[in-house]
């Protein structure tokens, strides 16, 4: 099937194309303004997309026609979505490198920092967690307690810990995290991770696999740098 569109019709390209289009058995479908053209007189089907006058001055430049053929071509996109049942699986799998694509594809474990896994146990001391968070890149660190992450140190905590002005001397990591940390599975989308955060207003999430495992943290900042919205 070819779509062929011109507001007169007449174009030189168009009309050269018509009998080709036909030996190879193509349907043809002309979009035009002109019903007694070649396009249209050589179409199996005709879309008239006739406008009262153009936009410009003179009435010469396409520009009212244009829009029209536009929104003609969005209404038959709509059409054929609807007709072939098309699903953002399908364009996720037709489109994968954009960034819609992304919204569609992009899980959590794809984006996290590989093989950074900040972690702290409840006791430990908080120049070992200001280390920890420091030399780990992240802004954050679990804080975990007999195999369980059970807390979450994010530079936020530190600020408001030095504002307070606590003696940093008599304090551990299970003094000033943040408990029951909210997390997120890894094979998640990341466009729902966002979402999350939006809704919880936080910047950082806990990362688990299927058996609940700790395997990262996530940074709204890595979300960003992907291009991903929501």
């Amino acid at each position: 099937m070819v779509l062929c569109i011109s507001k007169s019709g007449t174009s030189p390209e168009i009309v050269a194309l018509i009998p080709h289009i036909h030996q190879r058995g193509n349907l043809l479908i002309g979009m035009t303004a002109n019903e007694n053209s070649p396009l249209a007189k050589g179409a199996t089907y005709v879309l008239k997309t006739q406008v009262e006058s153009e936009a410009d001055p003179n009435n010469l430049a396409p520009t009212t026609s244009t829009t029209a053929q536009l929104a003609l071509g969005d209404a038959l996109t709509v059409c054929l979505l609807h007709e072939n049942k098309f699903q953002v699986e399908d364009f996720a799998r037709h489109h994968p490198g954009g960034a819609l694509g992304k919204q569609l594809t992009l899980t959590v474990n794809q984006i996290i920092p590989q093989d950074i896994q900040p972690l702290v146990k409840t006791n430990t001391s908080i120049a070992e967690v200001i280390h920890e968070i420091t030399t780990q890149r992240l802004g954050a660190t679990a804080v975990m307690e007999q195999d369980e992450i059970v807390g979450i140190i994010t530079d936020g905590d530190l600020r408001r810990m030095l504002r307070n002005e606590m003696n940093l001397q008599q304090l551990a990591a299970k003094d000033i995290m943040t408990k029951s940390p909210i997390s997120i599975e890894g094979s998640t989308l990341a466009v729902v991770a966002l979402r999350l955060m939006k809704k919880k207003s936080i910047s950082h999430l806990i990362v688990l696999d299927k058996e609940k495992k700790y395997t990262g943290i996530l940074h709204l900042l890595d979300l960003i740098n992907e291009g991903i919205q929501s």
